[in-house]
């Protein structure tokens, strides 16, 4: 598979490091020559400098013989001017653009009829959809949607005095009982597991598991975490994300505030929004935030520009009484560092967009990807009624180490299966896989009956 990636930024630089990981082709473009020896000093791709909008620049880039073009630099502009000569140069390429203006994405769909943009992302939305599902689910520090929601992966930290630390998987189960919950993954100091039954759950542990979005609250109380929803919301910088986030949880039962330090600024929030309550000030002044009485709201979502004054006002809000403070980061690199200092909920655009992106990455009748971390994926792929797979019971096939079906949905069932069970055409398979694992799963998914 030949990717090439316009922008070498944050989301481009990790989107590389991934499919490089997994021995894709990889070319990597920016005018910026800084950003790609940072791509060259970290991973073995190729590097072109120059603007990914040329169609010079394309051409040299192999561009006729490319699988996929992500263009995924800052400037919506460029991205689109990238995918208009790249539908030029190879019309059946496949291509999928970040773009974060409304404008544009309200003209989705003549966008892919006219340039064959096949995916918009846009980072801004899919941050509100975490803040979102945190707020639905507060135990959770991540969570996502597999089978278009209907099914949860989420994860959360087993903290100091939570019952299920020192226990193992088998015994996790049977005190489960006929609770639906699967442990997909457990992360320990940075490091992804694919569990076990005989593996033990610690505390400090981040443990991610699947069940059905009916119980998720049943499986929070389970494990230990408060269930429960949110009813006011204190948003710490009025951009482009506040503003949409507040725009969002004012269509819910929940009084929301809005802080932000530019009188301007206010005045144009207090014109778009409705019940928001607009306000003043700097959420790093810790008068400003006793003022508003900060220890008495639910949750404060630090959404600035600038992550140094997101942690500083969330660890504020945190030391002044607020139970749960969610902080965007720009930097991923910065996440470990942040929970060190005892921030556990952190949403970041340039993360949203790489996950997003992935799950149109994917071959195989991959119908999504979740990323776990830098070290595992939870795939959800659909075997179609030609696919090797069918007609197999799951012990009979050679999945790679690293590799685990957590569930199957059939129709409207969700079976935990057991390594008995066969695999049917039309089966949604949810399969976790360590990052080195994924080449061997996707020819697995791709091979057909014909093939064997």
């Amino acid at each position: 598979m030949r990717v090439i990636i316009v922008g070498a930024g944050e989301v481009g630089f990790h989107i590389a490091k991934r499919l490089a990981s997994e021995n894709k082709d990889v070319v990597v473009i920016d005018r910026n020559p800084a950003v790609l020896q940072r791509i060259l000093d970290h991973m073995d791709v190729q590097v072109l400098e120059g603007s990914g909008c040329s169609p010079l620049v394309l051409r040299e880039a192999g561009v006729d013989k490319a699988d996929m073009l992500l263009a995924v630099t800052d400037s919506d502009e460029i991205n689109l001017m990238a995918c208009t000569f790249a539908k030029m140069l190879a019309p059946g390429l496949t291509k999928l653009a970040r773009i974060r203006n409304d404008e544009y994405t309200a003209y989705a769909g003549q966008l892919a009829r006219e340039i064959g943009i096949g995916l918009i992302i846009n980072p801004e939305v899919e941050v509100v959809r975490s803040i979102e599902h945190m707020l639905r689910a507060p135990g959770a520090v991540d969570i996502s949607d597999l089978a278009g929601g209907r099914i949860k992966l989420a994860g959360t930290w087993i903290t100091e005095g939570n019952p299920l630390a020192g226990l193992r998987l088998l015994e996790l189960r049977r005190k489960a009982g006929d609770m639906p919950l699967i442990v997909a993954a457990i992360v320990r100091n940075d490091k992804v597991i694919v569990p076990a039954g005989s593996d033990e759950i610690r505390q400090g542990d981040l443990v991610y598991f699947v069940c059905e979005d009916s119980e998720l609250q049943r499986v929070f109380s389970f494990l230990g975490t408060r269930p429960g929803r949110k009813s006011s919301v204190l948003v710490i910088g009025g951009g482009n994300i506040g503003l949409r986030l507040a725009r969002s949880l004012e269509k819910k039962p929940i009084h929301v505030k809005l802080l932000d330090k530019s009188p301007e600024r206010c005045a144009e929030l207090a014109g778009e929004l409705d019940r928001t309550v607009v306000l003043v000030g700097d959420g790093t002044d810790q008068e400003v935030l006793l003022e508003e009485n900060i220890g008495d709201m639910d949750v404060v979502v630090t959404m600035t520009g600038n992550e140094e004054s997101n942690i500083l006002s969330s660890l504020l809000a945190r030391k002044l009484g607020t139970p749960m403070a969610i902080t965007r980061l720009n930097k991923i690199e910065y996440m470990p560092l942040v929970r060190a200092i005892g921030l556990e909920h952190i949403v970041s655009p340039r993360l949203s967009a790489v996950n997003s992106i992935f799950k149109h990455v994917r071959k195989g009748g991959v119908l999504s990807a979740v990323a776990i971390k830098d070290g595992a994926e939870a795939l959800e792929a659909l075997a179609g009624p030609d696919s090797s797979l069918v007609g197999n019971a799951l012990k009979d096939l050679s999945f790679p180490k690293g590799v685990l079906v957590l569930c199957i949905m059939r129709g409207d069932s969700v079976l935990i299966p057991s390594g008995h069970d066969v695999i049917r055409s039309g089966d949604r398979l949810f399969i976790l896989s360590l990052t080195e694992s994924i080449p061997e799963v996707e020819r697995m998914l791709t091979r057909s009956r014909e093939d064997d």
